[in-house]
Order: C-alpha cells, then structure tokens, then sequence
C-alpha cells in the first residue's frame, strides 16, 4: 500500500505511544492482576536460567519492575526501551532502590543493539511481555545479541502469539471479525493505545525462532496464557478467582508440551549462543 506508513514513521508512532503512558504504567493499564501473574511467571523461568550475578540486558525495560527484581537479586541489568519516558521511569525506580550499582539505563531500542560495544560480555538477555514484537528486523537483532553474548549465553523471551484461544472466542463472541484475526496479519499491524498507535508484528514461535536459528539453538518453547485468561479479561480473576488459579495451575502444567506450547497470548521461547 502506498500509504503505509515507513519502518522509521512505525517506530516513531510506537515510541510517541510508550512515551504517553509511561506516567501510569505501574497501574492498570501496564501492570494490572493478570499481567503481573505473567509477570511472576516469566520470573520463574528467568531464576532457573540465569546464575546468581549474571551480567543480563534487559530489552524493552518499560518502567524497570523486571530489571530492578533481577537487580535487587545481585544480577548486574543493563535496561533499555526504545521509551526515553520508560526508561527514565526505570531510572528513577534504580536511584529510589538503591540498585543504581547494578542497574544501568539506556534510552536505545532493541532494534539499536549494534550501538553497544563488542566487549560487552553479557551472559544473557530477557525481554517480558512483547516488546519484540515491535523490532522491524529480528535477524538483524539476533546478529546483534551473538555479538554482545559470552559463548553459550542465553536469550529467555515472552512474546505475543499468533494463536490465542481466549482472544479468538472472546472477539468471535461479540461478532467482531476484524479484532478477532488481527494476530493473523502477516506483516505489522496498528494497535491502538492512548490514542497512539503501537505496530506489532505477531508470531508464532516457529516464525520467531527462524530469526534467531543461524546465531542460537533452541533450548525450550512453552505457551502462556492458554487456559489462564489473557490480562484483558480481568473479569475472570475478579469474579472466578479460584478457577483462575486453577488455570494457571494447568498452563504450568502442561504448555510445555506439543502444540500446546504453540498457543497463548504469549509464548515463552529460550535460546542458546551457538
């Protein structure tokens, strides 16, 4: 399409769209209930991935509630968001915790690895909740994270799937077509936030590990997110809180295995530095 907006004007809408709401993204809006199960979720598997005072970056940091938890457990996180609004959040946070020796800040995306220095020496790299999903060239960040990793260094990220249960009965439900096939998109897509658009690009995870194939081994994929409601649905936890709990019990369960592991409104993949 001739009017489709350019690879620079995407990144400039998303970061306007970060920038507006980094002030209340602690609240509901970036951090309700169900975002923070999945939150707690993603910090189990970054414990069992990472040894105590590992050098880690942090892509797309938001306001910092991950990289300041692995920081006050002795981690040394370098944070980035491509939001100069989000990381002087996570600044802040660092400076009011007193974790400023082992959290530095970077306004510089993911997309902009290639600005840090060779001799970087991390031992690995996280990204949680689908910042991902906003990079314009994956392959070009793996390169990047191949580059900045020590040998057999680990990549654990959450990213924002193709195949959600949940949002596909939800939008179906109330006949709204469109909304309900938007993950099916196969290039990048507008989503609207605080009157701002965000460009998201949906995967699943065999579409994403194709990025990342040449430079890293495939260590595990799991689904997040299939039984347990999406953070959109918070009427469930609020009103089912016992069967919430229930389904997240079974998504610990079994999302690991076949199939099963494709789906969720997020997945869990991990990857090794060949």
């Amino acid at each position: 399409m001739s009017d489709y907006p350019t690879h620079d004007a995407r990144l400039r809408d998303t970061q306007d769209a970060f920038n507006s709401v980094a002030a209340d993204y602690d609240g509901v809006r970036g951090n309700n209930a169900l975002i923070q199960d999945m939150r707690s979720e993603m910090w189990r598997w970054l414990d069992r991935t990472f040894a105590p005072g590992s050098r880690l970056l942090d892509l797309g940091c938001g306001t910092g509630l991950d990289a300041a938890r692995m920081a006050r457990l002795g981690h040394r996180i370098t944070a980035l968001d491509w939001s100069a609004e989000m990381v002087r959040r996570t600044a802040a946070r660092a400076a009011r915790e007193q974790l400023s020796a082992r959290l530095q800040t970077l306004a510089l995306g993911a997309h902009e690895l290639e600005q840090l220095p060779d001799a970087a020496g991390f031992d690995g790299a996280y990204s949680n909740l689908g910042p991902l999903n906003c990079v314009p060239d994956l392959a070009a960040m793996s390169r990047e994270c191949a580059r900045l990793l020590r040998p057999r260094g680990v990549l654990l990220f959450t990213v924002i799937g193709r195949i959600c249960p949940w949002e596909l009965a939800h939008y179906l439900r109330r006949r709204r077509w469109a909304r309900a096939t938007v993950r099916y998109a196969r290039g990048f897509v507008p989503v609207g936030m605080n009157g701002h658009t965000i460009w998201t690009r949906y995967y699943t995870p065999h579409e994403f590990y194709r990025a990342f194939r040449e430079q890293f081994a495939l260590m595990y994929v799991r689904g997040l997110c299939v039984f347990a409601p999406p953070p959109y649905l918070t009427w469930v936890r609020e009103r089912h809180l016992a069967w919430h709990l229930r389904l997240w019990r079974l998504d610990r369960a079994v999302c690991g295995w076949p199939l099963l592991r494709q789906m969720g409104d997020h997945f869990l993949i991990a990857m090794r530095k060949r």
